[in-house]
């Protein structure tokens, strides 16, 4: 046993000694991102490589803990079989998360440039946002354009409404009578040209996402297979999968959903699954569990967005938020979204077609379903008759 340096030549090195000794397996615990090189390095030396989950190998109390003492403990269990590895995505789609996740974060610095932005207005008595929805859109921009350009006649301002805002400048005009200063105006600039750089870095990620995505291989052994626009606007077809999202899908699960045998183990993995705990007689459910923290978020929002529908998910949503609450009734969404999207990777000619959101209704018996009412009435004290409606 020997220490290796994380550079490219040790670890280049270390992948000829263990070819030469007979290994055929590396197993390495998932710690950051210093994982990466090593994995990369020695899996193009021809090693298997497998990654596994620092829960799993977790230090034993009682057993000292040392990088080698580490190192000897992971070839033990791997001898044992008691390891499994964890999913790590082929290299094209390894750079499509790269961009997507990317995109994700500029996403979020965005929007908290935005609400910096809100609170500049607010310091200067500026109540815009308690009439304007989408602050930056064209009325709201033009509004802060002149506010900074250093037009102050609330009256003035208001006029710059365009659309379905003109019938709202009375309140515009109250909304817009505070005291912003030159102050609040540079404040104000800056942040808007920061949201404009970011939004210029967004499309353009946009754009390569898009070509990334067109040339994504397909499976093993279909190289002919290609998920590009096609899969895209399948996975478009969702409720609450927009093509931001599909393209989310797509780089955390990758074209080949052979890594998960079934919808089943692909939640299971996404930890979109409660986890049953039981103690002598009595069962519990735990909680789901962390997951994949970027396939999450974007499904989440997508549940979101299809709870407002009037479709199947939406009705799902809305039969289950009345017993278990909205969080749970959006995990459950969310497992659904991600089971659609499994079937429609797995299988190229698969298209989704929405079963309506009356589903549920028409798989009640409507006799059974007159039997349980009539029952329920007699359990309140009322005689109940029964007449068929004439057509």
């Amino acid at each position: 046993m020997w220490n290796v340096p994380a550079t490219t030549a040790a670890i280049l090195e270390l992948g000829d000694r263990l070819v030469c000794q007979g290994v055929t397996r590396v197993v390495m615990e998932a710690t950051g991102t210093y994982w990466k090189p090593y994995f990369f390095l020695l899996e193009a030396r021809g090693l298997d490589c497998w990654l596994v989950n620092a829960r799993d190998v977790k230090n034993v109390p009682g057993r000292p803990k040392t990088d080698k003492l580490d190192a000897v403990w992971l070839a033990k269990l791997t001898e044992r079989g008691m390891l499994r590895p964890s999913f790590v995505p082929p290299k094209p789609v390894r750079q499509l998360r790269d961009l997507t996740r990317l995109r994700t974060v500029l996403n979020q610095e965005r929007a908290r440039h935005k609400q910096r932005v809100e609170k500049v207005l607010e310091d200067a008595q500026i109540k815009l946002t308690s009439v304007i929805t989408d602050l930056f859109g064209v009325s709201g921009r033009l509004m802060l354009a002149a506010l900074i350009a250093g037009e102050h006649n609330p009256h003035t301002l208001a006029d710059l409404a365009r659309g379905n805002l003109v019938r709202k400048k009375t309140a515009l005009a109250e909304a817009l009578n505070g005291k912003f200063e030159d102050h609040h105006g540079f404040l104000c600039q800056t942040l808007l040209d920061s949201i404009d750089h970011l939004t210029a870095q967004i499309a353009r990620l946009t754009e390569q996402i898009t070509t990334v995505v067109r040339d994504l291989p397909g499976p093993e052994g279909t190289s002919a297979l290609r998920p590009g626009p096609s899969l895209v606007e399948r996975l478009d077809a969702i409720p609450g999968v927009g093509i931001t999202t599909a393209h989310v899908l797509l780089a955390e699960l990758g074209p080949d959903m052979g890594v998960f045998p079934t919808a089943d183990h692909l939640a299971s993995w996404a930890k979109l699954t409660p986890r049953t705990t039981q103690s002598g007689a009595k069962r519990g459910a735990s909680p789901t569990g962390r997951g994949n923290p970027w396939l999450k978020g974007a499904l989440g929002e997508a549940a979101t967005a299809a709870s407002r529908t009037d479709t199947f998910l939406g009705a799902r949503y809305r039969r289950i938020v009345k017993r278990r609450g909205r969080k749970k009734a959006l995990v459950a969404v969310a497992r659904s979204i991600l089971v659609i999207a499994w079937h429609l990777i797995n299988d190229p000619d698969t298209e989704y077609s929405d079963l309506g959101s009356d589903y549920h209704q028409r798989l009640i018996d409507p006799n059974r379903r007159t039997r349980d009412l009539v029952r329920q009435l007699k359990a309140l004290g009322h005689d109940v008759a029964l007449t068929p409606a004439t057509a």
